[in-house]
């Protein structure tokens, strides 16, 4: 009855749902990203899109968003959970990897539930469907799927780094910022954020090309990884 009577054993049952809901996240992500988007690009995937994008994403898409929103809900369970356990508290290495990842995560979802699906839902399903149904295209679709494109690949690129830092959680004690977390937070928040702003305003014209391929988005995804993960060791 531990599972259920005791600290620990809650925990276990957050880490449990929140992997269960990341694997569908993330999952689904990389489903977007590596398969349908490059198929829709081919002869064969365009004569399909309309019909895919009326039957099968908007199925996807709710698969997509709803283990997103569990990942990030259990995902801070978890960390607020750490934080009144063991005597760990901001500053403590484990608690910064975790919140570094959980960072990346939470932008993830943002990017998702705020910016991905209502550019899919209320432009690129709904014109699919009504110029299915002989209705005029909505003139804004084009330049909404395209953000939508943008954010979804910056997402699979965030997603590498966030693995990263998850991971590195209980397996990397390299990473320990101590009294030097505050510089750590401030370079790493600026360098996130200007991955995020450059994909969803262009700050840095011309600059958003390695979002237009499957093999840019992983480069640029590993090559923040380093980014990040040297600012840890820097720091440390």
């Amino acid at each position: 009855m531990d599972l259920v009577t005791t600290g620990y054993g809650f925990e276990f049952l957050f880490r449990w749902v929140h992997f269960m809901a990341g694997i569908v996240w993330i999952g689904m992500l990389y489903y977007f990203n590596l398969v349908q988007t490059p198929f829709f690009a081919t002869e064969l995937g365009g004569q399909a899109k309309s019909a895919m994008t009326r039957g099968l994403v908007p199925n996807a898409m709710w698969w997509f968003r709803w283990g997103a929103m569990f990942t990030f809900l259990t995902g801070w369970m978890l960390i607020l959970m750490y934080l009144g356990m063991d005597g760990l508290g901001l500053g403590d290495g484990l608690i910064t990897r975790i919140l570094t990842g959980g960072t990346l995560g939470t932008l993830m979802w943002f990017n998702v539930w705020f910016l991905i699906w209502p550019a899919q839902r209320d432009f690129v399903i709904k014109n699919a469907v009504q110029v299915a149904a002989g209705g005029q295209a909505i003139p804004e679709a084009a330049a909404k799927g395209a953000l939508a494109g943008r954010m979804s690949r910056t997402n699979t690129l965030f997603s590498i780094p966030m693995l990263f830092f998850m991971g590195s959680a209980r397996h990397l004690e390299s990473i320990d910022n101590g009294s030097r977390d505050g510089i750590y937070w401030l370079l790493v928040l600026a360098v996130i954020a200007a991955v995020e702003l450059n994909a969803l305003v262009g700050v840095a014209p011309g600059r958003q090309k390695y979002l237009a391929t499957v093999s840019g988005t992983i480069h640029m995804g590993l090559g923040l990884t380093l980014v990040l993960y040297l600012i840890a060791l820097l720091n440390s």
